[in-house]
């Protein structure tokens, strides 16, 4: 069996095949000229492979309101978006806020297959390496908002039995709990996922030994209070 780095890299190298007939041709581009130059508008507007990666990465988290077709550019960007965001280059929860704006659940069967399995590859491979490249939490919150929930992210992470992913776990705690965030948390820039109704269950049901006894302690006293 492929292991989970490799299938992240077939995953990566599928997206750009899906993307690749809207990638390479030449789009109009209408934005912001206060923010952007006549160059920076015409580079994206032609091959998405000759874009700058530091353009795209300021695109990538811009507001939609500075491009007069905003998904279409969005969806256009997406392969170079997603392996930025995956080498730790982006900030997640903005990124990821700006695949629901850009309506990525309407683009065809094809572009959604391949980005939901990059997404899905990209998790168990992370939940495979300890340390990773960025931080759990930032990767999971832009899993649950692209997706709208935490469930299928947190079956996988239920199932991978394994010290890396329970140290992934305690990564994650650590920062859940500090200030009693796990109370109250929202995920996405703009809070579109309320994460704590699905999360305080999903602790509660891990197998014993999978959190430690001060964290436990703690999601217990959030739980019941």
């Amino acid at each position: 069996m492929t292991d989970p780095h490799q299938q992240l890299q077939d995953a990566l190298d599928s997206l750009d095949a899906a993307f690749a007939p809207r990638a390479e041709l030449p789009v109009a581009v209408g934005g912001c000229t206060y923010c952007y130059s006549e160059a920076d508008l015409e580079a994206l507007a032609g091959p998405l492979h000759e874009i700058q990666e530091d353009l795209i990465s300021h695109v990538s988290i811009q507001t939609p309101d500075h491009w007069e077709d905003f998904p279409g550019l969005y969806r256009k960007l997406t392969p170079r978006i997603v392996r930025l965001l995956i080498a730790d280059e982006l900030i997640h929860n903005m990124v990821a806020s700006r695949f629901l704006a850009a309506g990525w659940r309407d683009w065809t069967t094809p572009e959604r297959a391949a980005l939901d399995n990059v997404w899905h590859t990209w998790w168990r491979s992370f939940l495979h390496t300890h340390p990773s490249t960025g931080n759990v939490t930032d990767v999971l919150e832009t899993l649950a908002v692209t997706a709208g929930t935490l469930a299928p992210w947190l079956t996988t992470w239920a199932r991978t039995r394994t010290e890396t992913a329970d140290l992934h776990l305690s990564d994650a705690l650590d920062w859940w709990l500090f200030e009693g965030k796990l109370a109250d948390l929202h995920l996405g820039c703009y809070d579109e996922v309320h994460a704590t109704p699905e999360l305080l269950p999903w602790l509660l049901s891990l197998e014993d030994g999978r959190i430690g006894a001060a964290q436990l302690m703690e999601v217990e006293r959030i739980s019941y209070s």
